[in-house]
């Protein structure tokens, strides 16, 4: 029962993230699955099919606040699909020793991703209005939808920040709109699951735990995404993924770090994480204060078009 209760807490902890930052739900939900020992294969299926229930529920929220762009939603998360249904079937036919390391691997390069993108670039802003096409997004949803079965999460990694660096569509309707076309993705994903597993290794109990905790969060994590600086959200979630898949591989056969070896680099990545998001809530307090100096400036002038 203890086991369930933080499995709903981690359910609506990753939700509140992912709804308001466009990723983490399957990185972190798999991350804490494969901790407490469950199978990589069943780990990816469990988290895809309480995603099926999270993202339509977020997909539906983000539609009320007005956060989602359908056509960016067609073309990505078709796409999307098809990789989602590939990457599935292909982690199932991998040997589990071999599995849990190799998604550990993809993890890690995910959380890293995260962790240096949101801390080092923050978000663009200066190319709004301009159009996302077909030949942009089709491979970047095979390539997410591939990445995001094999590593128990990825959709938001991978496609909010591309998106996002790209400059072309609103942060939160970037959000909206990737969290509003995961459930293509789930829902793939989790067909390929089911069909090259069947039930094996998956406890309905963590899948409507999981579920649960993020149904809870999906309408307020949708209301969050216009206030969260998004920033520090995705430095600090960036640094846990890191953390804990770290642990998972230096533990691993591959590597087996003696103990004193692991804490001396689990003590390192907590400075240079604690160093991440001090550095990204300097830098979003920076931005903030030249965005009211400039907003300041406009109304002594009599020009202010826009507000913060």
């Amino acid at each position: 029962m203890r086991r369930l209760v933080l499995l709903a807490l981690v359910g609506l902890g990753a939700q509140l993230v992912d709804g308001s930052l466009g990723m983490a739900y399957g990185v972190t939900s798999t991350t804490l699955l494969l901790a407490v020992g469950t199978n990589p294969a069943a780990a990816s299926a469990t988290v895809h099919l309480a995603e099926i229930g999270t993202t339509l529920a977020s997909g539906a929220s983000h539609w009320r606040f007005g956060n989602v762009d359908w056509g960016v939603v067609r073309r990505i998360g078709i796409p999307g699909a098809v990789g989602a249904f590939a990457g599935a079937t292909f982690l199932s036919s991998l040997d589990t020793s071999v599995a849990e390391p190799v998604m550990s691997l993809v993890l890690l390069a995910l959380g890293v991703y995260v962790l240096v993108r949101f801390t080092v670039k923050g978000l663009r802003r200066d190319r709004l209005g301009h159009p996302l096409r077909s030949r942009f997004l089709a491979p970047l949803g095979i390539f997410a939808g591939f990445v995001d079965a094999t590593g128990g999460g990825g959709w938001g990694p991978v496609g909010t920040p591309a998106i996002l660096a790209s400059g072309r569509l609103e942060p939160r309707r970037v959000v909206g709109s990737i969290d509003t076309s995961e459930f293509l993705v789930s829902l793939a994903a989790s067909g390929g699951f089911l069909l090259a597993l069947g039930s094996a290794g998956i406890d309905l109990a963590w899948v409507l735990a999981l579920l649960a905790g993020g149904l809870v969060a999906a309408p307020v994590a949708a209301w969050l995404v216009r206030h969260i600086p998004a920033r520090v959200l995705g430095s600090a979630v960036g640094g846990v993924i890191v953390l804990t898949n770290t642990r998972t591989i230096l533990t691993s056969d591959w590597v087996d770090a003696s103990a004193g070896s692991r804490w001396a680099v689990y003590a390192l990545l907590y400075l240079l994480w604690a160093a991440a998001v001090g550095w990204s809530l300097r830098a979003h307090r920076a931005e903030q204060r030249d965005l009211e100096g400039e907003l300041a400036a406009l109304e002594d002038r009599g020009e202010r078009t826009v507000t913060p």
